[in-house]
């Protein structure tokens, strides 16, 4: 089943479709369009989502723990309080997107493009950061605890040694 469809079908099991699909159709009704879509508190649990789009999506207090997310476009998107433990991000695209609040402890953010994203209060105890772009990126109260950060590019633009763990050497 294609990722796209994969989520509709979610979504349409939850009996959540109207609230969830407001905004997501394209003027013909011919195909679901989920950038910019309204996924506020979905369960998208363990859902395959690999490539998608959904940048710009509200997916606040949706609960997305280990959900393939990998290589997804995230950009913009809002995912205030979501649930991504153990959530494979990597290669994802979540650059400006509001993480804030967010618990991605134990997730794999492994070559993630977080560049100017809003991590304040997240947490991302022992999450797979390796490789990932955290320039610009709002840490502030952000649990590091345990995190790989070895090549991250960190908020300053220098990059993170080798065994560095819960914080940038």
């Amino acid at each position: 089943m294609k990722p796209a469809h994969f989520l509709a079908a979610v979504i349409l099991s939850l009996g959540t479709a109207s609230s969830a699909l407001a905004g997501c159709r394209d003027p013909a009704g011919a195909r679901v369009d989920w950038r910019g879509c309204n996924l506020y508190k979905a369960n998208l649990s363990r859902a395959n989502l690999l490539d998608a789009d959904l940048s710009r999506a509200n997916l606040s207090d949706a609960n997305l723990s280990g959900a393939n997310l990998s290589k997804a476009n995230l950009s913009e998107a809002d995912l205030t309080r979501a649930r991504l433990y153990e959530a494979n991000l990597s290669w994802s695209n979540l650059s400006v997107a509001n993480l804030s609040e967010a618990y991605l402890s134990e997730a794999i953010l492994s070559e993630a493009n977080l560049s100017e994203a809003n991590l304040s209060w997240a947490n991302l105890y022992e999450a797979n950061l390796s490789g990932a772009n955290l320039s610009d990126a709002n840490l502030s109260d952000a649990n590091l605890t345990n995190a790989n950060l070895s090549g991250a590019t960190w908020r300053d633009g220098r990059v993170c040694g080798e065994g560095s763990i819960g914080e940038c050497k």
